[in-house]
This record gives C-alpha cells, sequence and structure tokens, in this order.
C-alpha cells in the first residue's frame, strides 16, 4: 500500500507511495499494490476533515473530501515554525488528494495536480493508475505520523519525512468487493521522504516521493 504503488493497502508519494501516500513515488521495499481507498466518493460519506478553503498564503485551495470507509488520519502534525506548518498543511492535503484520486477512480484529478508540480503529478498520475487500471479503491484506516519538515534554499525548496502504518488499510475490488491487505510477515510501516518546493502563489507543491517499508524504526 505504500504510495506509488499499492501492496494491497496504501502509499506515498514513489514509484507508488507506500499507501498514499505512498501515494506515488519510488518504493524501494513495497507491492504492487500497497493502499496509499475505499469505495467511490460519489457513494460514500464525506470525512470530517475536510480542506481549508486556503492555506498560509492566502490562496484558494481545492475542497478534498474522503468517504468514511477510508480513514487518512495525521497524528501530531503541527509544527511550532509557521514555515515548517505550511510545509505540512500542503504535504497532508497532497496525500488526500491522491487518495481522494484513488477513491474517485480520477487519475486524471485537479486536486492533484492542485499539490503537484508537473514532475510529481507525473509520478502521482501512476501511482493512481496503479489501483485504478486493477479496478481496485482503498478501505479501512491509515494513520500517518512522525512528520518532520525542513526548509531550505531561502525556504524556497522543503523536504518532508513522515510514516504510515498499513496494518488496518486494505484495498477493494470495485466490481466484486473482494478486500485484501498486506501479505502476512510484511512490515506494516512505511516511512516516505517528499521534495517539495514553492510555487509563485505561495503552494508547497510536490516534486518526488520516495519511500521504503520498515524505514520508520
Amino acid at each position: 500500500m505504500a504510495r506509488r504503488a499499492p501492496t494491497t493497502t496504501a502509499a506515498a508519494l514513489t514509484t507508488a507511495a507506500t499507501l498514499l501516500l505512498t501515494a506515488c513515488g519510488g518504493e524501494s521495499d513495497s507491492p504492487s499494490d500497497d493502499i496509499k481507498g475505499a469505495d467511490t466518493a460519489s457513494s460514500s460519506s464525506p470525512s470530517p476533515s475536510a480542506s481549508a478553503p486556503s492555506g498560509p498564503s492566502g490562496t484558494e485551495r481545492p475542497e478534498i473530501t474522503l468517504p468514511s470507509s477510508f480513514r487518512l488520519t495525521f497524528e501530531d502534525w503541527t509544527s511550532s515554525d509557521p514555515d515548517e506548518q505550511a510545509v505540512l498543511d500542503d504535504g497532508r492535503e497532497q496525500l488526500r488528494a491522491g487518495y481522494a484520486a484513488i477513491i474517485a477512480n480520477d487519475p486524471d484529478s485537479e486536486a492533484l495536480a492542485f499539490y503537484d508540480t508537473k514532475a510529481g503529478l507525473s509520478q502521482d498520475r501512476e501511482w493512481v493508475k496503479s489501483y485504478t487500471d486493477k479496478n481496485v479503491t482503498v478501505v479501512g484506516a491509515l494513520p500517518v505520523f512522525d512528520p518532520k519538515a525542513a526548509l531550505f534554499a531561502k525556504k524556497t525548496k522543503a523536504q518532508l519525512r513522515y510514516c504510515t502504518n498499513e496494518s488496518k488499510a486494505r484495498t477493494k475490488n470495485r466490481e466484486t468487493g473482494k478486500e485484501v491487505g498486506n501479505p502476512a510477515g510484511t512490515d506494516p510501516e512505511v516511512a516516505y521522504t517528499v521534495t517539495m518546493q514553492k510555487n509563485d502563489q505561495g503552494v508547497w507543491q510536490t516534486v518526488s516521493t520516495t519511500s521504503k517499508r520498515g524505514g520508520c524504526a
């Protein structure tokens, strides 16, 4: 489920971010169907955690909702530094946009494009398609935790690291309803590293995502 290639749960953002996230990017040790979902958004009630209309820069952000069948939670997703918090906020929404695209069966999601650079979007679309091409979505729960944000290049670039736990996340076949989790013995924790850059509107966009299963210890 690592983001970028769902094992059966979810991916971050690199070759299939491990379960969202690892939604996209390049993942070193995760199955091709990792969860980075759930039933289609149209048939499920929205998640109580909806996107804010605007971020720190004042730029209006797209509205993103997730169904109750997939609980994507962000633990301790705060920083006392406002610049780091801006990175955390947009990184969170990018991941939510990726999973929302999977659930809505929409690789061309405008919300995902909003939070990605051109290179990042290419990678993330492949991650989303790794689910949609197999006619599966994601369900269950995926906690995202232990975030660490660092800024550099005069605060125009950043690196965001976080972990996910796929133990309660699964993929679900849209036609048969069959749900599949990670194979027995698979480490449920996946570490993600997201490279980001700030655009002219002040939005922190994802450039690339990599993931490593078992890298959270």
